[in-house]
């Protein structure tokens, strides 16, 4: 059994989504300083680096992250891999993929490369996911869709329809994946969003890891 994390590092080197909180990683205490033991102030948005987005984040009322079902965050998963001439993953793009036994599925694009090198900060050219593909993956009983950037929807669009979609039938939208390391194929997805239990609900940062099946 082989172990990935596919968790994006949290510094203040990671890029952030535009209109979101920087991070900021500051020492609160230090035992060099004579404090009694170094404490560490974090400050950064719920939808930094690796993170889930509850369905809160888009429609008001709805789940907030501390009530997501744990056992949508753990399972098999499938690995699906798109080609990196393709910015727009469609419905047609999943025609290949028998998702009928498929609860939980991470695309794997030309997106994860970004990670290899962040210092040109947030990339607005990343591959995302279209309303078409968010409807066959929700009419195919997909419970969690995982993408190897920052958002599954395109940037600035007028409307958050492929959020929407997902969000509003309550499947688990997880975003800032590393995947460079991982080939297509099956796995078991273990990703833990920290249970914050203030504020709207909207999100949290998480820990993923993929492990092999054998």
């Amino acid at each position: 059994m082989r172990i990935f994390d596919v968790t994006v590092p949290i510094s203040a080197a990671t890029p952030v989504y535009p209109g979101d909180p920087g991070v900021e990683i500051v020492q609160w205490a230090a035992i060099a300083d004579g404090d009694a033991a170094n404490v560490t102030l974090l400050h950064f948005g719920a939808h930094t680096a690796t993170h889930v987005d509850a369905p809160a984040h888009f429609i008001e009322g709805a789940g907030r992250v501390d009530s997501l079902p744990l056992d949508a965050l753990i399972g098999p998963a499938l690995v699906v891999s798109i080609p990196d001439d393709v910015d727009v993953i469609e419905a047609s793009h999943l025609s290949a993929h028998d998702l009928a036994n498929v609860a939980r599925v991470l695309f794997k694009t030309r997106n994860s490369d970004f990670w290899s090198d962040t210092s040109c900060g947030f990339r607005k050219d990343f591959t995302h996911l279209a309303p078409s593909a968010a409807r066959l993956l929700m009419a195919s009983g997909i419970r969690l869709v995982g993408i190897d950037y920052l958002s599954v929807e395109k940037f600035e669009p007028e409307r958050h329809i492929t959020h929407e979609i997902l969000l509003s039938h309550g499947v688990v939208i997880l975003e800032g994946l590393d995947l460079r390391e991982v080939a297509a194929g099956s796995y078991e997805l273990i990703c833990l969003p920290l249970k914050i239990a203030g504020g709207t609900g909207d999100g949290a940062p998480a820990r993923a890891v993929l492990r092999t099946l054998e």
